[in-house]
């Protein structure tokens, strides 16, 4: 099996341990793996800055290690299953992964961002295939999209991250309703104008198919039902 050096300088990671839409996940030594983009949409580099920040000040990430690579950022190998999985496999309620989304968006949110102290991390892709549910407790991870700026962007990209799967044909479109209706049930920083921001976002994400985009306006007006009764 690959070391993390071996890695970092271009060399064959080890197994394949998963794959998403832009990047494959490989094993490496000592309880690490590598995270290798295949698209270039990202930079590692960057990413893994935000992470190492956000673990200083004890949010829930894997530990990092500089790559010295845009595309290659080496972790904490986690062992757990996703939050999504769990959900599929029953053993967590769709009402509790909602409440656990919230949690870890107020978490977020109260640590301040690197650019100065009024500002805050916003991960803006945090939905339950981005939370491992290690033995310590959550771990998000994938903070692709990472960017400082107002949290109620945060809450809007989730919550529209959920309504598009409500509203689809997908098989777990009944459990993501109370999901989300669970993640915005105690007060939270949902507005107009960052939902609106969060739908233009998501219609412009390169990564989604033309499907995920249509359904980007039923999931919007959902979102809102939650807004006018709020």
């Amino acid at each position: 099996m690959a070391t993390m050096g071996e890695a970092a300088r271009g060399g064959t990671p080890g197994p394949l341990l998963g794959s998403g839409r832009t990047a494959d996940v490989y094993a490496l030594d000592d309880g690490w793996v590598l995270r290798r983009d295949r698209q270039g949409y990202g930079d590692a580099a960057a990413e893994g800055a935000v992470m190492a920040h956000l673990r200083r000040h004890g949010y829930p990430v894997p530990a990092v290690r500089p790559s010295g690579s845009r595309t290659d950022l080496v972790m904490e190998r986690l062992d757990g299953p996703t939050m999504l999985h769990a959900c599929v496999a029953g053993t967590l309620g769709p009402e509790e992964a909602g409440r656990t989304l919230a949690d870890l968006l107020r978490a977020l949110h109260a640590v301040p961002g690197r650019e100065g102290p009024g500002t805050r991390v916003l991960h803006l892709d945090l939905h339950p295939d981005n939370v491992v549910l290690t033995a310590d407790g959550p771990r998000v991870i994938d903070w692709t999209n990472a960017e400082e700026g107002d949290p109620a962007l945060d809450w809007s990209t989730s919550a529209v991250i959920l309504a598009q799967v409500a509203v689809s044909p997908h098989p777990l479109a009944a459990p993501a309703r109370p999901m989300l209706a669970a993640l915005l049930t105690d007060p939270s920083l949902l507005t107009e104008p960052a939902l609106t921001e969060a739908l233009r976002r998501r219609a412009a994400n390169p990564t989604m198919s033309a499907e995920e985009v249509e359904l980007l306006g039923a999931a919007g007006e959902l979102v809102r039902s939650f807004l006018r009764t709020g």
